[in-house]
């Protein structure tokens, strides 16, 4: 079979699968992921030489630090994946909810249930604990997914997907409902996007030209964020230590993802002395700053920033630095040049705290905490899907409820329409 061909029979299979894993009870799916999760801890070692295998190619094609780290598995991160499934094991399962029954005059009663979208496709860069954890959210919301990783992470991502594949023969369920694309030729992934009769929805994940390659090529709906211009604006009230403990986190625990901070936003009367302060202590973590020229009057060795520094996700220890007038200033650079993913204010008014919530329409808007925390995880979700930054289905982190819509339900005696 050519690609093409190989795609169909993928998507058609997937379609199939989807049926069966639908009519699942929660019991059984939640097995189902529990087992996922021992499997993945009694082939820790097959993960890590497979993974071994990527880093090996990774480094021989110079991928920078931040990229490695993305792609890099190790024991600990295989057991967060592991505890990833069990935490979703451990959620309500959405499918089939009824939701706002009402009766009409003529005795009829309506509802909304909760029922599976179908078929996921799931096309992502670099980490491969991606794989563990689409699969677990679409299998416990009664999917079936097809997922289609990138070159750099090729040999990890068909570990795992055999690893839990496995289970679900085990348990003489569909295998089918677990699919990793096993070829890197791009012509796989367009030919996927054309499938819009066997798959009901694709995620890209990864960087900002992969996801405009698929929403431009996709005949099927896509759940997208083009990047994470992440913006902390530390008000006139703020607390230095909390402020600075907050920054520091957002833009050094882990650079190299979609949540980490890229601008920070400082009030104007606060400037002359947090300026210097949060200079001293990004340096002190190897962050490179871009500051605008008010900044720079408080800390001359900071680079100049630009405009293009503004819009910059630079997935790196790089931070851009604005001084702005106050809080309808940094609101209005938000809205300018962020990216619709996270914001974050660190502030001791409650009035300028909610009105940054109200007024601030990213996926997700914060007070006084990292924009680390805007993970489907970290928000309860258990392991997110992926992060939306459009408004239609969804908007921020991606869980179970997610990957469902809802079907109309009626209950008659017996009516009919005059």
């Amino acid at each position: 079979m050519n690609i093409a061909e190989q795609m169909l029979r993928i998507a058609q299979d997937a379609k199939t699968a989807s049926q069966t894993l639908a009519a699942l009870t929660s019991a059984v799916k939640n097995e189902l992921l529990q087992r996922m999760a021992l499997a993945l801890g009694d082939h820790t070692e097959e993960l890590v030489e497979a993974n071994e295998r990527d880093l090996a190619a990774a480094r021989g094609e110079g991928l920078a630090t931040a990229m490695i780290d993305r792609l890099t598995l190790d024991p600990q991160r295989i057991r967060a994946m592991a505890d990833g499934l069990r935490e979703v094991a451990g959620l309500p399962d959405p499918v089939g909810e009824v939701t706002g029954m009402w009766r009409r005059p003529n005795d009829l009663q309506v509802g909304r249930m909760r029922i599976p979208l179908g078929v996921i496709g799931i096309i992502f860069e670099s980490r491969p604990n991606v794989t563990a954890d689409a699969a677990g959210l679409c299998l416990k919301s009664g999917n079936a997914v097809i997922l289609r990783g990138g070159k750099e992470a090729i040999h990890s991502n068909l570990a795992i997907g055999r690893i839990l594949r496995n289970e679900l023969e085990r348990m003489r369920l569909p295998g089918a409902a677990l699919q990793v694309i096993e070829t890197t030729d791009r012509e796989a992934v367009l030919e996927l996007l054309k499938l819009e009769e066997q798959i009901d929805l694709i995620i890209p994940r990864g960087g900002e030209g992969l996801i405009r390659f698929v929403s431009e090529n996709s005949r099927i709906p896509v759940i997208k964020h083009y990047k994470g211009v992440c913006h902390t604006f530390v008000d006139a009230s703020a607390d230095y230590e909390q402020a600075e403990k907050i920054c520091i986190n957002a833009k050094v625990q882990r650079p190299g993802v979609c949540n980490a901070m890229e601008t920070l936003l400082i009030h104007q009367d606060i400037a002359e002395t947090f300026v210097p302060r949060i200079a001293s202590a990004m340096r002190a973590h190897g962050v490179e700053l871009r500051g605008c020229a008010t900044t720079r009057e408080f800390m001359a060795e900071i680079l100049p920033a630009t405009e293009d520094d503004w819009y910059a996700e630079y997935l790196d220890l790089t931070l851009a630095v604005k001084v702005v007038d106050g809080l309808d200033d940094a609101i209005a650079h938000i809205r300018k040049y962020g990216s619709l993913h996270t914001e974050v204010i660190v502030t001791r008014s409650y009035e300028n705290s909610q009105r940054f919530l109200r007024e601030v329409n990213s996926s997700v808007v914060m007070v006084n905490a990292s924009s680390r925390f805007s993970d489907g995880n970290q928000l309860g979700l258990g392991a997110e899907i992926g992060i939306s930054t459009t408004k239609l289905h969804s908007f921020g982190p991606m869980g179970l409820e997610d990957l469902t819509t809802r079907k109309f339900i009626v209950l008659g005696g017996g009516q009919v329409r005059t």
